[in-house]
């Protein structure tokens, strides 16, 4: 039977394909990236950490030895104990932000729509390919005039868990339609056995109140370090 994971695990592993050595062999999206050097997920409870697999074994036993110092912490935003030390053997570029749960009770919402193809979301997400659509499964969307815009799809998906990709076009946000759409899809990833997750940065205080209006309940603090080469893409 496979062990239960901590929460800091499951991120770890919703966000990145880890390696036989443990280590991120890549990232869970469609279009696969390196990811960071460093991957630290702090939670009240239990850490997590995960080096990248192109990463020096000199540089990747430090980094292991320094996170195995690292305590569970109630404040998020206290910096890791050995920040410094990780810039230094990981890289400057660091960036950090919480990770959300969602509540037992995910708000009943109207009027979104599931997608399948891009014809309807190109108008306002012109990025959007038809490759990448099976692999951000579920697409949840509000529409006005028959486009999409705004939309909530897998960010980064594995067998047990997805992460929220959220993005609401420029001229429609400020108008409570992320929360909408996010806690769809919450719900449809919920519906398939997978657990909803949902993370961001900060700084981002737009992705930030959606997740206080959905009552999300942070369990972690993540933060990334990289030579700023090797950044995490995302639909977040």
């Amino acid at each position: 039977m496979r062990p239960a994971l901590t929460t800091p695990e499951l991120h770890l592993e919703t966000l990145f394909r880890i390696d036989r050595r443990g280590r991120v062999a890549g990232t869970r999206e469609p279009d696969s990236r390196r990811g960071p050097v460093f991957k630290l997920v702090r939670g009240r409870a239990h850490c997590a950490w995960a080096v990248r697999a192109d990463t020096p074994d000199r540089v990747a036993d430090a980094l292991h030895d320094l996170a195995a110092e690292e305590k569970p912490v109630e404040d998020g935003r206290l910096p890791p104990l050995h920040a410094d030390r990780y810039r230094a053997l990981a890289g400057e570029a660091a960036d950090s932000g919480p990770a959300f749960t969602f509540p037992d009770d995910i708000p009943e919402v109207d009027g979104v729509v599931f997608l399948r193809t891009v014809n309807r979301l190109v108008r306002h997400f012109p990025d959007w390919s038809q490759a990448e659509t099976a692999g951000r499964a579920p697409i949840a969307a509000i529409e006005r005039d028959g486009h999409a815009v705004s939309v909530c799809c897998c960010a980064r998906r594995s067998g047990h868990a997805a992460e929220a990709g959220l993005e609401t076009a420029a001229a429609f946000r400020r108008a409570g339609l992320g929360a909408r759409v996010t806690a769809a899809w919450a719900t449809a990833v919920r519906a398939s056995g997978r657990v909803p997750l949902y993370s961001t940065s900060w700084s981002n205080t737009a992705s930030l109140a959606v997740a206080a209006r959905l009552n999300l309940v942070a369990y972690a603090n993540a933060w990334s370090f990289s030579d700023g080469r090797d950044t995490l893409a995302s639909r977040c």
